[in-house]
């Protein structure tokens, strides 16, 4: 999507098991059903509950045996089934925020990945909503690899077998900024023994 920015740009190089996923050869739909993507807002699909789980498989062209039983698995496992099994024809729009997210997590499910990216999937949710999202997050960190993206360091913390912190240089002749990495640990070594000043200060509030 981000080639439909003016000005948008792509350089270096994106490492997915030792594969450039940009390269000219890798097949962008095989590296959307491999790499899955929770966005910051739940952003279900204008179709029904089950269609929004069934629509990644068809278009992919997963060979799916029971497009029922994959559908029940998906929404099982992102503990959504005992809510929705009854509505499954109905709009996925009538679902409230924190099952919108679910139903975002089955629909990445849904395809197999092997990575799920996660863009702070719990900013728009309330307390309650949250703590379901988490609580799906470690039960699926068991079969999925999860990277998150959070500005909660709470959550970061709960959540995280590993974190990496992140800061932003700007370029002072263009504007530009860039995101660099500063320190990436064991979630226990990062929140309590910090090996940058600039995770310290991050942590203990003097910035951020």
């Amino acid at each position: 999507m981000n080639d439909l920015v003016d000005g948008a740009r792509v350089e270096g190089t994106v490492l997915f098991q030792d594969e450039d996923i940009y390269a000219k050869a890798v097949d962008p739909i095989e590296v959307r059903r491999r790499i899955g993507m929770v966005f910051q807002k739940p952003n279900p699909f204008p179709k029904s509950i089950y269609d929004n789980i069934a629509y990644g498989p068809r278009v992919t062209g997963m060979k799916v045996d029971n497009m029922d039983d994959l559908v029940e698995e998906a929404l099982t496992r992102s503990a959504l089934w005992g809510e929705v099994k009854d509505k499954l024809k109905q709009s996925a729009f009538g679902l409230s925020g924190g099952q919108q997210q679910r139903l975002c997590i089955a629909r990445t499910i849904a395809v197999q990945p092997d990575v799920i990216l996660m863009d702070e999937p719990c900013s728009a949710l309330d307390p309650i909503a949250t703590s379901r999202i988490e609580d799906l997050m470690h039960e699926l960190r068991k079969d999925y690899t999860i990277i998150i993206v959070t500005h909660n360091m709470q959550q970061a913390a709960r959540v995280a077998d590993r974190t990496a912190f992140f800061t932003a240089l700007a370029d002072e002749s263009t504007g530009d900024r860039t995101g660099v990495l500063v320190e990436y640990d064991l979630t226990r070594n990062i929140f309590e023994q910090p090996q940058d000043q600039r995770t310290e200060d991050y942590i203990s509030g003097r910035f951020g």
